[in-house]
C-alpha cells in the first residue's frame, strides 16, 4: 500500500512530496500538466508586507524552514533555483520614509529592515527619497524548480500525467482505492482547480488573477529586487520579471492588454532606459477571503486532506504548510487554527 497519493504538482504538491520522501514515505503524484499559478509566479519571497510595512504571519518560522528546504533540493537535484537578494523599497514621499522608521522600531520587523535610508545610486532608477532595504529576501525560480522536481519524480516513476477522476475513489475503512491501487492518504494540492473538487469545493477559495511581464533590459544591470508601484526581479541574461497585477473578477488565465499596460506604466515610472517585452504571462492565484491558507483533513473522509490557499506567498508557505500538514497526518499534531479548514467546518456545522 502506498502512503500518499498527491494530486497537483505545483509548489504546494511538490513541497509536500519532498516532505514525504525525506521521511521515507511512499508516494504517487498525479498532475494534468496544465499551466498553474506556480509556473507564472514571480517567485519573490519577502517577510514584510511592503505596502503597509507589516510582518507576514509567522515569517520567522517560514523563513527558517524554507531556506534549508530549498537548498537541500538544489543539492539533491544539482540545480540552482534559489536566489537570495535584498529588496529595495523605493520611497515616494517623506511620509513613506517616516512609516519605514516606525516599522523599524517594531520588534517583529526590526531584524528584517535596515533602519538607515539608502541613497545608493541604482543604474537607471531614480529616487528622490531613497530606498528602504529589506533583509532575508530573494526569489525562487519557480518554473525551474517545478520542471526539475517533476523530472526527478518522472525519472523515479512517481509522477503520473493525467486528470484526476474524483468519481472513482473507493473508500475503505483506513485507506482508499484509486485506479486499482491502495493509498493510506490522498492530499489535494490543486490550487485554483480545487473548485472542481467535490470534496472541498464548498470552501471559500477566491482566486485572484495575476499577470506579469518578462522584459529584456540590457542597460539596467540590476543586482537587487526593486519594489515601487511594480516589482522588478533580475534573473540573468538581462532578463527581468515585472509584476504583478491583481484582478478579483476575471478567473481566466488569458493575458490582458489592460494588465499589460498597467505593468508597462509602472515600469516606465521606475526606470529611464529602453526595454523589450519578451513574454506576458497570467494565472490564477489560489487566494482565500480571510487571507489564510486552507489545510487540513476532510470532516467525513479522514483519508482525504487539503493543502491549498497559498496565495501570493507560496514560496515561503509551501514548505511551512507541508510540514504542518505532514505532522498533523503522521503524528496527530494539531494545526494552527488560523489555517485549519476546521474553522470553516465549524461555521458550516459539518462534522
Amino acid at each position: 500500500m502506498t502512503d500518499y497519493l498527491i494530486v497537483g504538482a505545483g509548489i504546494a504538491g511538490l513541497c509536500f512530496s519532498d516532505f514525504c520522501l525525506k521521511n521515507n514515505k511512499t508516494i504517487t503524484v498525479i498532475d494534468n500538466q496544465t499551466r498553474t499559478s506556480s509556473k507564472i509566479a514571480g517567485g519573490m519571497f519577502n517577510p514584510v508586507v511592503l505596502k503597509r510595512f507589516t510582518s507576514i504571519w509567522n515569517s520567522d518560522e517560514q523563513l527558517a524552514l524554507a531556506m534549508p528546504f530549498y537548498k537541500s533540493i538544489e543539492e539533491q537535484l544539482q540545480t540552482k533555483f534559489l536566489y537570495e537578494l535584498p529588496i529595495f523599497r523605493k520611497f515616494a514621499s517623506v511620509e513613506e520614509q517616516n512609516n519605514w522608521f516606525h516599522a523599524c522600531d517594531q520588534p517583529t520587523l526590526s531584524h528584517f529592515l535596515n533602519d538607515k535610508i539608502s541613497n545608493e545610486k541604482i543604474n537607471h532608477i531614480n529616487s528622490n527619497f531613497g530606498f528602504g532595504e529589506v533583509y532575508k529576501t530573494g526569489f525562487l525560480d519557480v518554473n525551474n524548480f517545478i520542471i526539475s522536481y517533476q523530472k526527478f519524480l518522472k525519472d523515479n516513476n512517481l509522477l503520473q500525467v493525467e486528470t484526476f477522476n474524483y468519481n472513482t475513489i473507493d473508500f475503505k475503512e483506513n485507506h482508499v482505492i484509486y485506479d486499482g491501487k491502495a493509498y493510506k492518504n490522498v492530499v489535494f494540492a490543486e490550487g485554483f482547480s480545487m473548485l472542481n473538487n467535490p470534496y472541498f469545493n464548498y470552501l471559500p477559495l477566491d482566486g485572484t488573477k495575476g499577470e506579469l511581464l518578462i522584459v529584456k533590459i540590457p542597460e539596467l544591470k540590476l543586482k537587487q529586487i526593486v519594489k515601487s508601484g511594480v516589482f522588478i526581479i533580475p534573473f540573468g541574461n538581462d532578463l527581468y520579471k515585472v509584476g504583478a497585477t491583481y484582478n478579483w473578477q476575471d478567473k481566466t488565465d488569458n493575458p490582458t492588454e489592460d494588465a499589460k499596460e498597467e505593468l508597462l506604466t509602472g515600469l516606465r515610472e521606475l526606470i529611464d532606459c529602453d526595454f523589450e517585452v519578451v513574454q506576458h504571462l497570467a494565472g490564477i492565484r489560489p487566494t482565500v477571503k480571510d487571507r489564510r491558507p486552507l489545510i487540513g483533513t476532510h470532516y467525513k473522509h479522514k483519508q482525504l486532506h487539503l493543502l491549498n490557499g497559498l496565495g501570493t506567498r507560496g514560496v515561503l508557505l509551501g514548505p511551512y504548510l507541508s510540514d504542518l500538514l505532514f505532522s498533523k497526518i503522521e503524528f496527530g499534531i494539531p494545526l494552527d487554527n488560523n489555517v485549519d479548514i476546521n474553522r470553516y467546518y465549524k461555521k458550516m456545522q459539518l462534522k
